[in-house]
């Protein structure tokens, strides 16, 4: 039997209360955030990782891109529009999510990284924006925004995450916060491959380079947001025993085999026709990707083990976005920050 708690809005000061929080929801904390005094000191890290990672859409030139457009097949530029359009949509839904659990995390470090990812996530969806404008008029783009909106596949995709955001929305608890949670690494750590995929597999043929270096920016940030709400659900539920239940394991385990369905169905879809993405090869890596998701979380494959299924996929792998921010095509790189242990992301 799962017991909730609805959680508290904590105020914006509370001078009696400690500046280092007494738990990351529904504790006691001033509002006031020193980083040198906090509850969970490795939290500083993840936030110095993400920041570091900062980019924007506009530092990247489309020029080479949009000389490449009109060679594109039509069969290429369509999947091309629908997938951008589709990821959109799914970053269109984590910027305001984000920034409604801050008000409800009691510890200033998470709160402030939550706000960092809600940036993040705007910066994303600014990105395939800044795409579509330099290949195609704004009227097309309307279209094709449009046609992701009533899409049923798409709107399959989306009502799993919607299902569980808007029911936190509704309902701030304990049960509706972790639900969210596992929900939101679904949508980060799994939704978006198939989309990346393709983008990589134009890259393999040297087309349109330039879209994914900022995909790769993009996978980059995703990687670590899905990391860092792992440790938010682990943490959560160390804090709070009583979510600790049978049943909501079992969540976790359905919903992400829910959505790496769904991601298969997906890629089904709209790659049926890519040559050179061999789909049943697809189905291995979403599930090894979901491997991995589980293990983050403290629990068992659901999956077989394997290795990376997809390799060429790994140049393009959080490892090496850590290391440099650069095109990897024209290899002229930025160092920015390199990841260490004590972050732990792991590789593709």
């Amino acid at each position: 039997m799962i017991t909730d708690t609805t959680l508290i809005k904590i105020k914006l000061l509370n001078p009696e209360y400690p500046n280092k929080s007494t738990a990351i929801v529904n504790g006691k904390s001033s509002g006031l955030l020193n980083w040198n005094d906090i509850a969970y000191p490795k939290m500083y890290d993840l936030y110095q990782t993400l920041l570091s990672n900062f980019w924007k859409a506009q530092e990247i030139n489309m020029q080479d891109d949009i000389k490449q457009w009109d060679l594109l097949s039509d069969k290429e530029k369509d999947v091309f529009l629908r997938i951008n359009t589709q990821l959109a949509s799914l970053d269109s839904l984590q910027t305001p999510t984000m920034s409604q659990v801050m008000d409800y995390v009691t510890d200033s470090s998470f709160k402030a990284i939550f706000a960092v990812i809600s940036q993040q996530e705007a910066v994303h969806n600014e990105s395939y924006s800044y795409i579509l404008s330099s290949l195609i008029p704004l009227a097309e783009q309307n279209e094709r925004f449009n046609q992701a909106k009533s899409d049923p596949i798409v709107r399959k995709r989306n009502q799993l995450i919607l299902e569980a955001y808007e029911g936190f929305r509704e309902n701030p608890t304990l049960q509706t916060l972790f639900k969210l949670c596992v929900n939101s690494i679904n949508l980060e750590g799994i939704y978006f491959y198939a989309g990346f995929a393709f983008f990589y597999h134009l890259a393999r043929q040297q087309k349109m380079l330039k879209t994914s270096t900022m995909i790769s920016y993009i996978q980059r940030d995703e990687m670590q947001h899905a990391y860092f709400i792992s440790q938010f659900i682990r943490i959560l539920l160390t804090e709070n025993p009583e979510l600790q239940t049978k049943e909501n394991i079992q969540y976790v385990y359905d919903s992400i085999h829910e959505a790496v369905k769904l991601e298969k169905d997906w890629a089904h879809y709209i790659l049926a026709d890519v040559n050179g993405i061999d789909l049943v090869e697809f189905e291995g890596y979403v599930e090894y990707l979901a491997n991995k998701r589980l293990r983050q979380l403290g629990l068992n494959n659901l999956y077989e083990e394997r290795n990376n299924p997809m390799p060429w996929i790994q140049v393009f792998g959080d490892e090496m976005m850590n290391e440099t921010k650069s095109d990897f095509f024209e290899q002229k790189s930025r160092t920015y920050s390199k990841v260490s242990q004590s972050n732990g992301f792991d590789e593709l």
